[in-house]
């Protein structure tokens, strides 16, 4: 199987953690064509996203159907509970991220410079990407991890863009852990698990290395 991904991107990130928690050995395949758009790439992958997984021969596109996938296939060490309730809890959190969360944040890439910015979206994003952090608050365990005691898919996801929140955020004025207890002690706790500790690693040093390659 390969996994073609991206370091900085979040959501290979997030299937990124789910093969090193698995311990599998799943190759990292570059981007066909070093680019998303390629004629290369669309031959693999006609949504043009990453990450997708080439598993024998099955295409599976999409992060979350990926994790889901591979803990369908490799339910140990296991990254949702036994119980139907827990698994909703979980998916609760994956859901929330990928279609409540990652969307403001995403849309902020775009207006990094303050010189070609538009003011009218920042100001939409940011005032929904703040609603959002706050709802995470909320949802969020008491102590320990997303869910709880157990590390979960929850966290693969909310992880990798978490980092995003804190290295650009501050460039909006958004400042995630400012009144959010839950979410500082969360952030901390989670990246004390190996598999963050090294997906945020390579998130962090691809950062880095597009940064000088900007500047």
């Amino acid at each position: 199987m390969k996994l073609y991904n991206m370091d900085l991107s979040n959501f290979a990130t997030k299937s990124r953690l789910v093969i090193y928690e698995k311990g599998l050995n799943i190759e990292m395949a570059p981007i066909p064509g070093g680019d998303l758009h390629s004629p290369e790439y669309a031959k693999v992958n006609p949504l043009g996203k990453t990450p997708a997984l080439d598993a024998d021969g099955l295409l599976i596109p999409e992060s979350e159907v990926i994790n889901e996938y591979l803990e369908d296939k490799y339910p140990t060490p296991p990254l949702l509970p036994k119980s139907p309730e827990g698994r909703a809890k979980v998916r609760i959190f994956t859901r929330f991220h990928d279609l409540y969360l990652e969307p403001p944040l995403r849309a902020l890439f775009g207006q990094m410079n303050p010189k070609t910015r538009d003011e009218k979206v920042v100001g939409e994003k940011v005032t929904d990407l703040k609603h959002r952090l706050g709802q995470l608050e909320i949802m969020l365990a008491d102590g320990g991890f997303a869910c709880g005691a157990d590390f979960t898919l929850a966290d693969c996801a909310l992880a990798p863009t978490m980092f995003f929140i804190t290295n650009l955020g501050p460039a909006f004025g958004v400042k995630p852990f400012d009144g959010h207890p839950k979410t500082a002690a969360w952030w901390t706790h989670v990246q004390t698990r190996p598999s963050v500790k090294k997906g945020l690693g390579e998130m962090t040093a691809a950062l880095a290395a597009m940064q000088r390659g900007g500047s």
